[in-house]
C-alpha cells in the first residue's frame, strides 16, 4: 500500500494528541544517552557545523539493541512520530519524545536498520497531520516516491590519500584550473529517463575528463529533488544524494575514480532557496520553520521557491553542516554557490509589493551577507584547501576577500561580465566588431578586483539562448573559426576556467536536459576536428604556466595593442613565474587575412608558434604558417622589439621566446 502526504485538519475520531509535558517527561529519561545537550544547545545557537551526525536516522547499538536513532527539529509540532513499512505507517506505534525547549524530538527504534523506508509524521501548530521527508536523510526513494531511507556513511572504502595529500600541498590560486561543467542526467542517456549510474559514470566521465585535459568536474546539483527538470535546483533532501544515478556509495565512486586520475570535484550547491513540495521543508511543522516568517521575504516569485530564513540559528547550524557534510563524507573538493545575487539583495526579481529595507533603510540581505561570511569561515577552517565559487550577477565588492578584511570570504567569483560582454561581442556579425571593440577589452579594468573563474556556463545554452557554436555568425564553417577563436581568447585571458558539457565537440542544438549530448556529431568532420582541437588547446594551457600562474597578479598580463578596434585585432602578453616562458598571443576577430602583421613582443630572439587555431587539423584553412619567426629590435606597441607575422582571418596564434623550454611538465594534483 503506497502512503502520500497528508494535509487535513483534525476530526473528532483522530486519536488524542498527547500534552508536550507528558512528551517531555516520556523521553527525559533516555535523552541525554541518545543526543549530546551540548550538540543540541550549538545547534539552537546556530553553531553545530556538523549537525548531520546528531539529525536524521543514524543505525547504531543502543543498550545492546542494534535499531535506529531517529531526531528531527519541529519545535511548534503538537506531537512527531516515525512511520514506515516497519510499523504499518501507523504514527500511534513510534510516537519521538520532545527534548526540553530545544524544538528537537527524538526516539530509538530498536529491530530496523539501514534501507528502511521511513518519513516523519507530525501533528503541526494548527493540529493537521503532515507526512515530511527527513531534512537530514542520507539517501531517499527514487522519484516519484518521497520517502527517506535509511543509510550508513561508513561503508565506502576511500583509495584517494594521495590526492587528498596532494591537493593540500598545492593551494589552486597558482595552478591551472579548467573546469568540466556536467549534468550526470544527460551527459549520455541511452533512452529518456535511462541515466548513466554513478558507477558507470565512474568509469567513463573520469576517464573522458581525463583525456581531454581538464583539471576539475563541476556537476551540476545531486541533491535530492522531485522533477528532473529543475537539473536540481530545486531542493527536497539537501543531505541524500540523488538516486537517480543510484546508491550513495556509487556517487563515493565517482569522486574516488575522479581523484585517482588527477581531477577535483566540485559541486554545484544550493542554499538560497528550496522547493514547495509538500513533503519538504515548506512548513515543515506547520509554519514558516526553514523559510521566512514575512512572505515577502521568503517567496522567490522568479522561481516558484522559497528562501531560508537566514536569521534563525537552526537555519545556520543545517546549512552549514550541509556544506561540510558533502565535503567530509564525499570527499568533494569544493561548492559553486548557486545565485549568490538573490540571497544578498532584499529586492532581487521582486515586484514592489514584495520589496522589504533593512534595519538601515537599505535593500542588503545582512543575515544572509553574515551566512555567507560564516559559512565560508567555517569552511576554510576545516579545508583550507577547498574551492568556494560564488554564481553572482551582481557588483557587490569584496566577494572573494577574506571575511577579516570585510570580505565575503570565497576564493572565486563567476565572473558574468567577461561572459556577457564577450558572448554579445562574438554574437556579432565581423563587419560589425569594431563598434563593439571596447566590449573585448574591457574586462581588464577588473580582472584582478576579484578572483575569478570564467564561465562558459549551461546558463549559456539554454531557455532560447542557443548553443555556443550556433551563437556564433556566419556560415557553418565559419561558426567553427570563431568558436576556436572564442575559446582561444577564453583560455588565454587571466582567470579560471569552466566550460559545460558539449561544448567541446561543438553541440549545435540548445542543450537538451531530458536527452543525451549529440555524439553522434563525432562523426562528422568539424565537429571531430573541434573534439580534437579542444583538447590540444586544454593541454596547452595545463602544461603553460604563463596562461595560469598568474591569473591574480596585475604583473601576468599587459597589452601589446588594445586599441586597434579597426581591424578587429588584439594582442598581449601572459606571463608566470620569474623563469617561465612569457607567451605572446594575438588575435583577429575580423574576416580579413593579414598576410604580413608586425607585433611588438617582449624580447629580442626567436619565436615558436605553440598554437594556430586555424591548422586544418583543428578545421580551419590550413594556410601554411611559419613555425618560427624572429624578432628584431625595432620597438612597437610600446614593447621594445617586433615580430612579423602572418595572421589568418577569425584566428589566433600563441608564440613564446624559443629559447624557454616550453610546454613544462606539472608537479601537481592537477597535472
Amino acid at each position: 500500500m503506497e502512503f502520500t502526504d497528508v494535509k487535513r485538519v483534525r476530526g473528532s475520531n483522530d486519536p488524542p494528541l498527547p500534552r508536550p509535558d507528558e512528551a517531555d517527561r516520556a523521553g527525559r529519561r533516555d535523552t541525554p544517552a541518545l543526543l549530546s545537550t551540548e550538540d543540541l544547545f550549538l545547534f539552537n545557537t546556530g553553531r553545530l557545523f556538523r549537525a548531520y551526525r546528531t539529525f536524521g536516522a543514524h543505525p547504531l547499538v543502543y543498550r545492546g539493541q542494534p535499531g535506529v536513532r531517529f531526531a528531527v527539529w519541529a519545535p511548534h509540532a503538537r506531537s512527531v512520530s516515525v512511520v514506515g513499512n516497519f510499523n504499518g505507517w501507523d504514527g500511534a506505534e513510534h510516537r519521538m519524545s520532545s527534548v526540553g525547549t530545544t524544538g528537537v524530538w527524538v526516539l530509538f527504534v530498536p529491530g530496523i536498520g539501514e534501507g528502511e523506508v521511513y518519513k516523519y509524521e507530525l501533528i503541526d501548530f494548527h493540529g493537521v497531520r503532515r507526512l515530511k521527508a527527513d531534512p537530514f536523510a542520507f539517501r531517499g526513494e527514487l522519484r516519484p516516491r518521497t520517502g527517506s531511507v535509511v543509510s550508513r556513511l561508513d561503508n565506502f572504502a576511500w583509495q584517494d590519500e594521495a590526492w587528498m595529500a596532494s591537493k593540500r600541498a598545492h593551494p589552486p590560486y597558482e595552478r591551472p584550473m579548467l573546469i568540466y561543467e556536467a549534468h550526470l542526467g544527460s551527459w549520455r542517456m541511452d533512452a529518456p529517463e535511462k541515466f548513466r549510474t554513478y558507477g558507470e559514470l565512474a568509469d567513463e566521465l573520469a576517464d573522458y575528463a581525463a583525456a581531454m585535459g581538464y583539471t576539475h568536474l563541476e556537476v551540476l546539483p545531486l541533491m535530492e529533488h522531485p522533477l528532473d527538470r529543475s537539473w536540481g535546483y530545486q531542493t527536497t533532501g539537501y543531505y541524500a544524494a540523488t538516486s537517480r544515478y543510484g546508491p550513495p556509495d556509487g556517487l563515493k565512486m565517482l569522486v574516488d575514480s575522479c581523484h585517482g586520475r588527477g581531477i577535483g570535484v566540485i559541486l554545484d550547491w544550493v542554499p538560497g532557496h528550496f522547493c514547495k513540495d509538500d513533503h519538504g521543508l515548506r512548513l515543515f511543522d506547520g509554519t514558516a520553520l526553514y523559510e521566512d516568517a514575512d512572505p515577502r521575504r521568503a517567496e522567490k516569485p522568479l522561481w516558484g521557491t522559497l528562501a531560508f530564513d537566514f536569521g534563525k540559528p537552526e537555519v545556520l547550524s543545517f546549512l552549514i553542516s550541509n556544506a561540510l557534510f558533502w565535503m567530509d563524507e564525499y570527499h568533494i573538493d569544493g561548492l559553486r554557490v548557486d545565485a549568490v545575487a538573490s540571497m544578498i539583495d532584499l529586492h532581487f526579481d521582486k515586484p514592489d509589493p514584495m520589496k522589504t529595507l533593512n534595519k538601515h533603510g537599505t535593500n542588503e540581505h545582512l543575515e544572509a551577507l553574515r551566512f555567507l561570511r560564516t559559512l565560508n569561515e567555517t569552511v576554510f577552517r576545516c579545508y583550507p584547501d577547498s574551492l568556494m565559487a560564488a554564481e553572482d550577477s551582481s557588483a557587490y565588492p569584496l566577494v572573494t576577500a577574506p571575511v577579516y578584511r570585510g570580505g565575503l570570504g570565497f576564493n572565486y567569483k563567476w565572473n558574468m561580465g567577461w561572459m556577457n560582454d564577450l558572448l554579445r561581442y562574438m554574437e556579432t556579425d565581423p563587419e560589425d566588431r569594431p563598434r563593439l571593440h571596447s566590449q573585448l577589452t574591457f574586462s581588464m579594468w577588473y580582472a584582478y578586483s576579484e578572483n575569478y573563474v570564467l564561465p562558459l556556463s549551461h546558463d549559456e545554452v539554454v531557455h532560447g539562448k542557443r548553443s555556443l557554436l550556433n551563437k556564433m555568425p556566419g556560415p557553418y564553417p565559419e561558426k567553427f573559426a570563431n568558436q576556436r577563436l572564442l575559446y582561444g581568447y577564453w583560455i588565454a585571458h587571466p582567470g579560471k576556467k569552466l566550460l559545460f558539457m558539449g561544448g567541446e565537440f561543438g553541440q549545435f542544438d540548445e542543450w537538451k536536459d531530458d536527452a543525451g549530448l549529440d555524439w553522434m556529431l563525432l562523426r562528422y568532420p568539424l565537429h571531430d576536428s573541434m573534439h580534437r582541437y579542444v583538447r590540444a588547446l586544454n593541454e596547452l594551457y595545463v602544461r603553460t604556466p604563463a596562461l595560469w600562474r598568474s591569473d591574480h597578479d596585475p604583473e601576468g598580463f599587459s597589452w601589446i595593442d588594445v586599441h586597434n578596434a579597426e581591424q578587429s585585432v588584439v594582442s598581449f602578453i601572459r606571463r608566470g613565474a620569474k623563469n617561465d616562458a612569457p607567451l605572446v598571443a594575438v588575435f583577429n576577430f575580423s574576416r580579413r587575412a593579414y598576410p604580413v602583421f608586425r607585433t611588438g613582443v617582449p624580447l629580442p630572439g626567436r619565436y615558436r608558434l605553440l598554437m594556430n587555431s586555424d591548422e586544418a587539423d583543428y578545421g580551419g584553412s590550413g594556410a601554411q604558417a611559419v613555425p618560427e619567426t624572429s624578432a628584431s629590435d625595432r620597438p612597437m606597441h610600446g614593447q621594445p622589439c617586433s615580430m612579423e607575422i602572418s595572421l589568418p582571418p577569425l584566428a589566433f596564434q600563441f608564440w613564446s621566446p624559443a629559447e624557454y623550454r616550453q610546454p613544462i611538465p606539472l608537479e601537481s594534483p592537477y597535472a
